[in-house]
């Protein structure tokens, strides 16, 4: 009876053979994977030596092992799964990053606006006076009038106060930190010429012959706030609406 089964058997793996002679091949030998294949198909593991000792090897276990000889199929996840995990290449991801950012900062509060208002100070027409807690500018108009504009001031351990006179005036100006900002931000450059992207902005009229200055900045939600190094910040728009109103030598007042 065993010598018929035996038979049988391999008059069956004859057949097989001459009706698809690759099974015949992968029975004995590794299958051949493509460079392009390998996304797409499963990666074969090699079974435990139990496994195979129970599948009594040979041509049952080829029967039993889809066609390869001593292993059997693993599914892994697919490429689009895994491409989900890449960074996105959308171009437009930066630009709605920007945003994001622009809706996150606080809005300009108007009450920072340039506006005119009564002002009953003791100082004469064309004086400048800083109120440093308020964050206001004033310039004196005279018969209890001034214009107010809006500020940023030096942060705790930079405010200052005294009397100075505007030195210089400059459009675009050029940037160079000094020193002790250079100590405190070793990451500044050292030069940066006039533009839209120099902090200080717009115009700049020099204080005396201190490093503090009144100045421009694209940055209108840092006004109102403790946020410098010890100079006036004001909007692009404000600086340049002073800087043509007020002279070289005209007293200015910080409190």
């Amino acid at each position: 009876m065993s010598k018929k089964i035996s038979i049988a058997l391999l008059a069956s793996a004859s057949y097989l053979a001459v009706l698809h002679p690759a099974a015949a091949i992968e029975a004995t030998e590794p299958p051949v994977v493509y460079a392009d294949q390998m996304l797409q198909r499963p990666t074969p593991v090699r079974t435990a030596s139990a496994d195979r000792s129970a599948m009594g090897g040979g041509f049952i276990e080829f029967l039993f092992s889809d066609g390869q000889s001593g292993r059997r199929y693993q599914p892994q996840p697919s490429y689009e799964p895994r491409r989900a995990l890449l960074p996105p290449m959308d171009p437009q991801q930066s630009m709605r990053q920007e945003d994001a950012n622009e809706v996150a900062r606080p809005a300009f509060d108007p009450k920072y606006a340039k506006q005119a208002v009564e002002y009953h100070g003791k100082e004469g027409a064309g004086t400048i006076v800083i109120d440093t807690p308020n964050k206001f500018l004033f310039l004196v108009q005279g018969d209890g009038r001034a214009l107010r504009y809006g500020i940023g001031v030096g942060r705790p351990g930079f405010t200052w106060s005294g009397v100075k006179t505007i030195s210089a005036k400059k459009e675009w100006p050029a940037w160079t930190p000094p020193p002790e900002m250079l100590a405190r931000r070793p990451d500044l450059p050292r030069h940066m010429e006039g533009g839209p992207q120099n902090p200080l902005g717009a115009r700049a009229m020099y204080l005396g012959s201190s490093l503090y200055r009144i100045h421009g900045s694209n940055e209108p939600w840092t006004i109102g706030t403790n946020v410098s190094s010890g100079c006036i910040r004001m909007r692009n728009e404000d600086v340049i609406d002073l800087y043509g109103r007020v002279n070289v030598g005209a007293k200015v007042v910080v409190l």
